[in-house]
């Protein structure tokens, strides 16, 4: 059986076949074992952040030009090799290729962005500050950096930390999902091919053991995660405790408003992507509709049941297939039991997708779109996150009463409005208490040289990823006042606090 193996200096570092603890790697379509990946150890972290740190002392002070070099040269084996990635991707997530390369190009998206590096470090400068004194600020890199990522975007969201992170001069540990650890591993041996030094991008595998010792790590000065909110906030919480800087993003539950005067066959489209592509396993999905007014809700209704019909959920590797499985059985299962909350609430249970088998994948992880009404906003299926592919219709009397069922929910990611008037429009992106908003756009994923992140629940830190914000999350400022004397007499010592007057 294959074995996947940390990608550090040195070897294994302890891992492969002389790893203690191992983990199960499926085929998410077939419910097979693919593989194993092995599991690290505080032993092996500290191996690889001794080699991290020696080598981002030479990596940083590589001119950022060269830095950026070798992400240009990244990026073009990324897309010599993009699908053969995607392939690998979808064989372990179960998302279907043309999403897989969908994940892999929103992440090669913020490396084209880095490839600016050079510029976005240009500090401040003033000249005569003070009498023959001169200001200027420089942006230097933190050191090493280290990156937690979820099983949903194997390839995007690891890039989406490491490609400003190193191009900042950082050296970078990832410590991606177990579920589906294989392109990780391959984005680093890319990196590595395209001229980066030993050392600046590793990879290490492991569960909470692994996390816990990247948190409490003297060596290891930034942190950045995605992943639910509560592991978020505890992410958060002990790195901080730590004396580290830390960025964790949480969960959400996005809401679609759509108004009455909604482009409403366009609206319906959207929102099949939006809540069931990559079953529903995004945490910028778009699992809450909720239609203004009565009438607009009944023709919402018929038109996304008619849609959910034409559906065509399939194996990962199905051209035709427009979602996949989930990654895990035990996933699954959290879904199925989320749906059965719901009809427990008293939500009308419109579409039952559970039970879903696919003939010749019967043991596959497959979930069928589900869909329900009349939920309400005291009902646990809707305050929390189910990650699967289940939409809900919340039902609002009033444009008012939309715009309250994002804002009061406890999680801000992502909203979006569907409407043809631009004063609700306008209003709504004004008022609305959540970080990102779309405009008849269902999933508002800022493009990369903007920022992603979300507010309340969704997010703790004070940066976001990626776009200028990334730059500055793995930097610090550093400034510098400087007089050249010009050889006349020294003055008096000064006690008080300099001016520059």
């Amino acid at each position: 059986m294959r074995l996947i193996d940390h990608f550090v200096v040195g070897g294994n570092g302890g891992g492969g076949g002389q790893a203690t603890r191992h983990g199960d790697v499926f085929n998410p379509s077939t419910g097979q074992i693919q593989a194993r990946v092995a599991l690290g150890d505080q032993a092996l972290l500290d191996k690889v952040v001794a080699t991290a740190q020696e080598a981002q002392l030479s990596w940083a002070a590589t001119n950022p030009q060269r830095r950026a070099r070798v992400l240009f040269r990244f990026k073009e084996l990324i897309e010599q090799n993009m699908q053969s990635l995607a392939e690998l991707l979808a064989s372990e997530h179960g998302k279907v290729v043309d999403d897989a390369k969908g994940d892999i190009q929103r992440g090669l998206e913020v490396v084209e962005f880095c490839c600016s590096i050079p510029h976005m470090l240009k500090g401040e400068y003033t000249q005569g500050a003070g009498p023959g004194i001169d200001v200027y600020s420089m942006r230097q890199p933190l050191g090493v950096g280290a990156g937690i990522t979820p099983f949903n975007f194997p390839a995007m969201i690891p890039m989406w930390m490491f490609a400003p992170a190193v191009a900042a001069g950082n050296t970078f540990i990832l410590k991606p999902s177990e579920r589906d650890p294989s392109v990780p591993v391959r984005l680093a041996e890319l990196f590595r091919e395209a001229g980066a030094p030993e050392g600046v991008l590793q990879v290490v595998h492991g569960d909470k053991e692994m996390v816990d010792a990247i948190l409490d790590h003297p060596g290891i000065a930034a942190v950045s995660f995605v992943g639910s909110s509560d592991i978020a906030h505890y992410v958060y919480k002990r790195g901080v405790d730590a004396g580290k800087r830390v960025q964790a993003m949480g969960g959400a539950k996005n809401h679609a408003i759509i108004m009455p005067d909604a482009d409403m066959d366009q609206t319906v489209n959207d929102l099949m992507g939006a809540a069931f592509g990559s079953a529903g396993e995004r945490c910028m999905a778009l699992p809450v509709a909720v239609p203004v007014g009565e009438e607009t809700a009944d023709i919402l209704r018929e038109k996304v049941i008619a849609a959910i019909d034409k559906l065509k959920v399939g194996i990962s590797t199905d051209p035709e297939a427009q979602y996949g499985p989930v990654v895990t059985a035990i996933h699954k299962q959290r879904i199925e039991d989320w749906i059965q909350t719901g009809v427990n609430e008293g939500a009308e249970l419109v579409v039952d997708g559970r039970g879903f088998k696919l003939q010749g994948y019967e043991e596959g992880f497959f979930v069928g779109p589900s869909l329900f009404d009349h939920v309400t906003p005291d009902m646990s299926a809707y305050k929390e996150e189910i990650f699967g592919p289940v939409l809900q219709i919340v039902r609002a009397k009033t444009f008012e009463e939309a715009i309250e069922l994002p804002t009061r929910h406890q999680y801000g990611n992502g909203v979006a409005i569907f409407t043809r008037n631009g004063h609700a429009a306008r209003e709504f992106a004004g008022r609305v208490q959540v970080g990102m908003v779309g405009i008849n756009v269902p999933i508002p994923v800022p493009v990369a040289y903007h920022s992603f992140g979300g507010w309340k629940r969704s997010a703790f830190g004070d940066h976001n990823q990626y776009g200028m914000e990334g730059v500055r999350f793995w930097t610090k400022v550093k400034t510098v006042t400087q007089r050249w004397p010009d050889g006349g007499a020294a003055g008096d010592s000064a006690f008080i606090i300099p001016t520059m007057g």
